[in-house]
């Protein structure tokens, strides 16, 4: 590789500098196992960070008392509508929420309430890879509506979507991201309105992805845009959270289906049979990270913000064909490379990174074609480690 001139490192010590690199290969996750220890793994999304002091304890607890059997009751939803309330003024109906195993299988169980094998579900590509897969895994046809060039909602090409998804006078539903993953784009209330408005003329169903809504780092000043809840503005949605992604519990499962107020009775109607795929400690953990570790995720989104003041440092002396958009929300980096003379050309930089570079990326294109050229950075890492990620990835594009 080719030495790359980076800035020293800048900003404050953050939680991401407090576990060593040593100690993270230690773990067994699919992060430090899927590629070898000489590898960077900035792909997965798991963040560098010590778990939170009460969440240990829950578990330990339970498993001290065996408190190890079936998920039952709502202290999970009473734990989120708590958090929902503080964090974003929102009221959040608890009798009406349902647990599920995580989001993911409970975006195809709600899925299942609106349309059947063979319907249509719009998405918004680039987006999460999972969304395609798990759609067309439940028998469901994709259409897409893309974002515009700047990662915003295109309400032109959902409308079109909407359009063919109901050509054939089929139920549909729209599979919305919210905050959007990869880009970080937080759709805002007037969106929202917009596209409640379209899905409501076109007799689509909305369902929301919002699992990353805790996580909107926090400016240098100590500012925050604010997350406004899908189900607030589009009364017949239904939204799914999880404490998963802010508090680093993906190996403790457990999410909650949130319906809006038209929604309630359609999330009613969800088989009783889906919550028995709750995992039991992963509820305790997570309701444990909701209701007692607010001053440990205000450490990650201000050591977040400290990420992404660093990395476009980083970028401007090591990597300036690189454009990145600085994300609203979620701990990733959407980083356009196609100015690049080695992408330009057609190689695939992610390829390129972890051939020449030993830093594993997400490759832009499986989150659509629309993502090709593009590479995803999650930035939940170290000073040091993102600081040698830019380094080794700036040598291997210009090889």
């Amino acid at each position: 590789m080719s030495g790359a001139v980076v800035r020293p490192r800048v900003g404050r010590v953050t939680l991401f500098d407090s576990v060593p690199l040593d100690q993270l290969r230690r773990r067994t996750s699919v992060k430090w196992r899927h590629y070898a220890p000489d590898v960077l793994p900035l792909f997965v999304a798991e963040m560098d960070v010590p778990q939170p002091e009460p969440v240990i304890q829950a578990v330990t607890d339970a498993l001290r008392t065996g408190d190890t059997g079936y998920d039952g009751g709502t202290a999970y939803a009473e734990a989120f509508a708590a958090f929902a309330a503080e964090r974003y003024g929102w009221d959040v109906d608890v009798p009406a929420t349902r647990t599920v195993p995580d989001v993911m299988l409970g975006i195809v169980e709600v899925l299942g309430l609106f349309t059947e094998p063979g319907d249509a579900v719009v998405i918004n590509p680039p987006v999460y890879p999972p969304f395609r897969g798990f759609v067309e895994h439940a028998g469901r046809r994709v259409v897409t509506a893309p974002l515009r060039p700047d990662g915003r909602l295109d309400l032109d090409a959902l409308a079109e979507a909407f359009a063919l998804a109901r050509a054939q006078g089929r139920p549909a539903a729209y599979l919305l991201c919210h905050p959007h993953n990869p880009t970080g784009t937080l759709h805002t209330a007037a969106e929202l309105r917009s596209v409640g408005e379209l899905a409501a003329q076109h007799g689509v169903r909305v369902v929301a992805d919002e699992i990353h809504a805790p996580l909107i780092p926090t400016a240098a000043d100590g500012s925050a845009p604010p997350f406004v809840p899908t189900t607030t503005q589009i009364p017949d949605a239904i939204a799914l959270h999880s404490a998963s992604k802010a508090f680093n519990l993906a190996g403790l499962r457990a999410a909650l289906a949130v319906p809006g107020p038209a929604a309630t009775q359609d999330l009613a109607r969800l088989p009783e049979l889906v919550g028995h795929g709750v995992m039991h400690l992963g509820s305790i953990a997570h309701a444990a990270a909701l209701r007692d570790c607010g001053p440990w995720l205000d450490d990650v989104l201000r050591g977040l913000g400290e990420n992404q003041r660093l990395l476009s440092g980083l970028l401007a002396d090591a990597l300036p064909d690189a454009v990145w958009a600085v994300p609203e929300a979620t701990y990733f980096a959407w980083l356009d490379l196609r100015a690049v003379p080695v992408v330009r050309a057609g190689a695939d930089p992610a390829r390129i990174a972890l051939q020449r570079g030993r830093v594993a990326l997400n490759e832009g294109g499986t989150f659509g074609d629309e993502g090709v050229g593009f590479v995803r950075l999650n930035l939940a890492a170290s000073t040091a480690t993102l600081t040698e990620a830019v380094s080794r990835l700036a040598g291997a594009l210009a090889n």
